[in-house]
């Protein structure tokens, strides 16, 4: 089955255009979802997180503090790493388990930092970008999230700028405008899809991809 990266900035609207093609048919992976699902309240990683980081980092529920976390990975590499170490793996052995059950014509998996930590490039047949300005990124993330808008900039800077990601795209959806606008858009993309459904294969081999 054709498996579709799904990426972008932080409040390009990647999990919309993921919605929109899981109602058109395609078999979607979220691995922010299944982050949320291993941090949560009893959360398969939560255990090593509080042996990792202590007690203060969990919640009174058993979910791991992100407003502590997040703050701490910004101010400290190591911690960040620390953190990438217990909850990387898990989340692409989980993804890799929901792709290999999928039987959808094809599949997305959304990745928001696809490019920058590498490890799903080489299993993704074609990477889709979605794209808006970065002041529009900004404005929405403080919307939805409450944060301030140094916040939201210093995740953005922690993420590859948008013309690096559209450099290294294979298909770009554009979502500057209204929520109308991307229908006809991801509809293009989902036959796009389902007319190369049956190619195997990245479209580029693995080593290119990770020297981009």
């Amino acid at each position: 089955m054709r498996v579709v990266g799904l990426t972008g900035g932080i409040g390009s609207g990647k999990t919309t255009v993921a919605n929109r093609l899981a109602a058109l048919g395609a078999a979607v992976v979220d691995t922010d979802e299944i982050s949320r699902n291993l941090t949560g309240p009893a959360g398969a990683a939560m255990q090593a997180v509080r042996a990792a980081f202590g007690a203060r980092f969990v919640t009174a529920e058993g979910a791991l503090d992100r407003a502590a976390m997040r703050a701490l990975a910004f101010e400290d590499p190591l911690a960040r790493s620390r953190l990438e170490q217990i909850l990387h793996p898990a989340i692409r052995s989980q993804a890799d388990a929901m792709l290999a059950e999928a039987s959808a014509p094809y599949a997305v998996v959304v990745v928001p930092l696809l490019f920058e930590t590498r490890g799903y490039l080489d299993r993704v047949s074609r990477v889709l970008v979605v794209d808006c300005p970065e002041a529009l990124q900004a404005s929405r993330t403080a919307a939805r999230s409450g944060l301030a808008t140094a916040e939201v900039r210093a995740i953005m800077a922690a993420q590859w700028p948008r013309w690096r990601r559209l450099q290294l795209a294979d298909d770009v959806i554009w979502n500057g405008g209204t929520e109308a606008e991307l229908a006809p858009q991801c509809a293009r993309m989902h036959a796009t899809y389902l007319g190369n459904a049956g190619a195997d294969g990245p479209q580029s081999p693995p080593t290119q991809r990770g020297a981009r």
